[in-house]
């Protein structure tokens, strides 16, 4: 009974990880403008501050579970191709991209590398996060700190990159 419970648990998360990521990133993201942590969290920090640091360590902790979780059966090979030097179905995406052909959804072309990209990016976030709250006080955590700020930059552009795909992708599907 209780692993019954367990598995319905897990599947609901794993069910609900897109969504929670949507979330937490879209609170970070819209709110980091506010933040004003250094070298480490004050005592008397905002709560601004403060929801930042704590949302965040949740938000690392959904980078990894993510990243496991679309990667489990072997869907790795659809995301990270290129790890086994497979670079056909991408190749043949971004020709076609040039010539006004939308990529194919799925399969291990430019959509799937892209989000296999954003996976990463959001786990170094996520990891670039903790290392700066692990290093709180030190000379490391200012070094962390610009990680994290660059990371999440570079996140808000795949998050930019992944919107558009996702459009091209509904007007592909309205167009069929």
């Amino acid at each position: 009974m209780a692993q019954s419970t367990f598995k319905r648990l897990a599947r609901k998360y794993i069910d609900l990880q897109h969504v929670l990521i949507i979330i937490t990133s879209a609170y970070l993201i819209l709110t980091s403008g506010w933040i004003l942590i250094g070298r480490r969290l004050r005592p008397n920090a905002s709560f601004w501050d403060q929801s930042h640091v704590y949302l965040g360590l949740i938000a690392a902790f959904l980078s990894i579970t993510f990243l496991i979780t679309t990667c489990l059966k072997g869907k790795w090979r659809q995301y990270f191709p290129w790890l086994v030097g497979d670079f056909s179905q991408l190749k043949a995406d971004i020709l076609g991209f040039f010539k006004g052909k939308i990529p194919i959804a799925g399969g291990r072309g430019l959509f799937s590398v892209v989000e296999g990209v954003g996976m990463l990016l959001f786990l170094a976030v996520g990891v670039s996060g903790i290392a700066w709250f692990a290093t709180q006080g030190s000379s490391d955590a200012l070094m962390w700190r610009g990680y994290h700020i660059h990371l999440a930059q570079a996140f808000i552009g795949f998050i930019v990159v992944h919107v558009i795909f996702a459009c091209l992708h509904l007007l592909d599907f309205f167009r069929n």
